[in-house]
């Protein structure tokens, strides 16, 4: 997600240039990932707005952006990272209108963007960039220019905008005040006596004050020296007394949300990342994606690590609900089929940072056979994406925790959206599996909230292990491996995972008393055989716990501890089940004493075969 910090002073209050202190702000919010960075504020000798924004690190383009230099009372700021445009100079942020008397900083996404664009452009409006942003100061210009005053232009504006966004505008008509709007994405005011702050979070600020009023959804206004004025959509005027709260974080606490670990801010923020990736997938991309995988004569599926999980799912998904033919394979291991690539056949590659070395050569290896590409990845413009004949970004928001969470649930919604598509135009009913696809957003929420203190329990449980298995069928398969592979790379336990039915076939000479086993059981043909291998477990006395459907009473006597997940199509299962798993490594890292932020050994992003 982006970064924005806007400040307005009294005259003369502040002690060093504005700009030093909007890029001391900027810097706390590096955390949240970013590839460009900018600010703007207003000169008040030559009333104009002054905009110095650059592609790149903060420490990188500091000389450019002459921080030091900008004086003013009131300007606002941004770090950008790419969800509509590339990484570049035009469309770093802040941006203006035609006349360069309005600029803002935004975080999030505008979906009707392209319908307004037109609109504004067939009115004379010139863009600069190719960003959804952009609409935002020529809407506010057009209401401008009818007479409307910058709060009512604000007002007219969210009614026409669709999607989750948070943004901060300034105007040369109102010289000491600093506009905003949030919805949905993060949008917090710091206040001081002759100060006041927005941001997207509150590190940005906390240096100059820890008195605070989180912005709700539907809010906008204004904040001056002075004064603070916010106002809802539905219940018009706010009284902002009542609103303030003091914090008592650190900074670096404050950073994260007030989490411990960025791996937990990350399990908790999965629900606004499925709701980001639901409305920012591209209908016109998914439908290129679609036309090459039902005209494909073989589909090739390549990642790596958790990637290469959410592959194995849509793998399940193309197979058993399209009955179209694929093969899932590490990308380091792209030899086995690289003489079975040919014209005519499709290759998906999955990678959260779109850097991903053996991912990027397995693509380039199908390139030369012929074979149509389709990335799915995180990060705009990055080497796999900008290679693949087509592009489908997931728009989690950038992820600090080496674990990947939230990209692997957002990645699997990016995939079956694709699937489900492919499935309509071939004639399949699969409205009310997309109608629960739709719905994860807010079970994933419910799952959170509901059974994290029983996943912390196992988690401690799990701590002491040596050894663990994690088992399932179908689906659960791929679900299992990650969830074994996070309690590999973070709690440093051995996990294996592999189909139930293989346990008699060796795997099972290794279960003794307390040896833990996970088990999956989804709603499917598999459930009746999935309990015979529960009660094989639990009579060589292993510790198993189940995570199982609600009301599933058959085989709650054979677990000695049980999570219950709604009820839930099992090609989505998946996306809900993983959460608890998640949760299960991550209490179980921290009862170890280890940092599930920083584990040993592992990158982010693995740019070296």
């Amino acid at each position: 997600m982006c970064g924005i910090i806007g400040l307005t002073a009294i005259e003369n209050y502040l002690r060093e240039p504005i700009g030093s202190i909007i890029r001391r702000c900027l810097k706390r919010l590096e955390y949240r990932g970013y590839d460009s960075v900018g600010y703007a504020y207003i000169d008040k000798q030559k009333l104009k707005i002054v905009v110095k924004k650059a592609k790149g690190k903060i420490d990188d383009v500091t000389r450019i952006l002459d921080f030091k230099n900008a004086y003013s009372n009131i300007a606002i700021g941004h770090t950008r990272w790419a969800t509509h445009g590339k990484p570049s100079n035009e469309n770093a942020h802040p941006h203006t209108d035609c006349s360069e008397s309005i600029a803002v900083v935004h975080n999030g996404i505008i979906q009707n963007y392209m319908e307004l664009k037109g609109k504004l452009v067939r009115k004379g409006h010139v863009f600069k960039s190719e960003t959804d942003t952009e609409v935002i100061p020529h809407l506010l210009e057009e209401y401008v220019k009818s007479g409307m005053k910058p709060i009512d232009a604000l007002r007219e504006t969210l009614k026409i905008l669709k999607g989750a966004f948070a943004f901060a505008a300034i105007f040369t008509q109102e010289r000491n005040k600093i506009f905003f709007a949030k919805m949905t994405s993060p949008l917090v005011l710091g206040i001081s006596n002759k100060v006041k702050f927005l941001a997207s979070d509150i590190p940005a600020f906390l240096e100059f004050t820890n008195r605070v009023i989180i912005l709700r959804d539907g809010e906008f206004g204004y904040i001056s020296p002075q004064e603070v004025y916010i106002e809802s959509i539905d219940r018009g005027a706010i009284n902002v007394r009542n609103r303030i709260r003091v914090i008592s974080w650190t900074p670096q606490m404050a950073m994260k949300g007030g989490y411990p670990h960025f791996m937990l801010k990350e399990i908790h923020e999965q629900p606004l990342a499925m709701q980001r990736t639901l409305q920012s997938l591209n209908i016109k991309e998914i439908l290129e994606a679609v036309d090459l995988i039902i005209n494909s004569n073989k589909i090739f599926i390549t990642a790596c690590g958790t990637s290469y999980h959410a592959g194995l799912v849509a793998d399940y998904a193309l197979s058993s609900l399209l009955g179209l033919p694929s093969f899932t394979f590490i990308a380091s291991e792209y030899l086995k089929y690289f003489k079975a690539f040919g014209d005519g056949d499709v290759g998906i590659i999955i990678s959260q940072s779109g850097e991903t070395i053996d991912s990027l050569i397995a693509l380039r290896k199908m390139k030369e056979k012929g074979v149509k590409t389709i990335a799915i990845s995180n990060v705009i413009d990055s080497a796999i994406p900008r290679e693949a004949d087509v592009a489908i970004y997931t728009r989690a928001g950038p992820e600090i925790g080496v674990a990947a969470t939230k990209t692997f649930t957002t990645q699997i919604i990016t995939l079956l959206k694709i699937i489900l598509q492919a499935a309509k135009q071939l004639g399949e009913d699969v409205e009310k599996i997309e109608s629960e696809l739709n719905k994860t957003p807010k079970i994933s929420g419910r799952v959170i909230r509901a059974h994290e203190a029983k996943c912390r329990e196992i988690g401690r449980r799990l701590s002491d292990a040596k050894s663990a298995f994690y088992l399932s069928r179908g689906i659960g398969v791929p679900l299992s491996m990650e969830g074994a592979l996070k309690l590999k790379e973070i709690a440093y336990i051995h996990a294996e995972a592999y189909p139930a039915g293989e346990s008699k076939h060796g795997p099972i000479a290794l279960v003794e008393p307390n040896f833990p086993v996970v088990f999956s059981m989804l709603l499917d043909e598999y459930r009746e055989s999935l309990i015979g291998n529960i009660m094989e477990m639990k009579a060589r006395e292993a510790y198993t716990v189940g995570l199982i459907p609600r009301n599933e009473r058959q085989v709650i006597e054979h677990l000695d501890t049980y999570i219950s997940l709604p009820n839930i199509n099992p090609l989505i299962a998946p996306v809900i089940y993983v959460i608890p798993m998640q949760l299960i490594a991550y209490y179980a890292a921290v009862s170890r004493g280890y940092d599930p932020d920083k584990p040993r050994n592992l990158a982010k992003t693995v740019t070296v075969e």
